[in-house]
């Protein structure tokens, strides 16, 4: 690696200095930063003291779309490929004979009134529920402090969480999108 110039740092960046270390930017200024090593806070000219990036650095250049999209696209693909969703991304279908229905609660009192909600709306929602019960299930399954007796006690209640929704099964279009 090379010495890094002044200009290449950014605050919070990681970098390397060959006496005191480890370090941190805390500040940059016109000819050297405040970094903050293990044992202090110093000013540090990055080049004459042979500072270098602690973590792999990558320039991009020429290109001809934006950045933004190109990050985007990035993470798209690592979401994807560690089959990971968006709770509100995937959209089952709501059975062809429930299309602009209605749900209708009626109260036991005659005299309040009746509440109506296009299924779709109501689909939507059961949908929404049943991804977000998938998005926990994985972070749960995927937590680093927490034991495996203890996954297996919280998976049960969301278990049982699908065992309760199995009653809205009817709306589902196909089976394998079903609780």
């Amino acid at each position: 690696m090379h010495a890094m110039k002044i200009e290449s740092l950014h605050l919070g960046m990681r970098v390397k200095h060959p006496q005191y270390g480890l370090g941190t930017v805390k500040s940059i200024g016109p000819g050297a930063a405040e970094i903050e090593f293990p044992d202090a806070t110093r000013t540090v000219a990055p080049e004459p003291a042979g500072l270098e990036p602690a973590e792999t650095l990558a320039a991009l250049s020429g290109l001809s779309r934006p950045l933004k999209e190109l990050i985007q696209e990035a993470a798209e693909a690592t979401v994807q490929a560690l089959g990971l969703e968006r709770p509100e991304s995937v959209e089952a279908g709501l059975g062809a004979r429930w299309h602009k229905g209605r749900l209708v609660m009626h109260p036991a009192d005659p005299a309040l009134q009746t509440k109506e909600v296009p299924l779709e709306i109501f689909f939507h929602k059961i949908v929404m529920v049943r991804n977000n019960l998938r998005v926990l299930e994985q972070k749960l399954n995927a937590h680093e402090k927490l034991s495996d007796a203890e996954k297996v006690e919280m998976q049960q209640y969301i278990t049982r969480s699908y065992g309760s929704l199995t009653t809205f099964n009817i709306l589902f279009k196909e089976k394998e999108d079903q609780f």
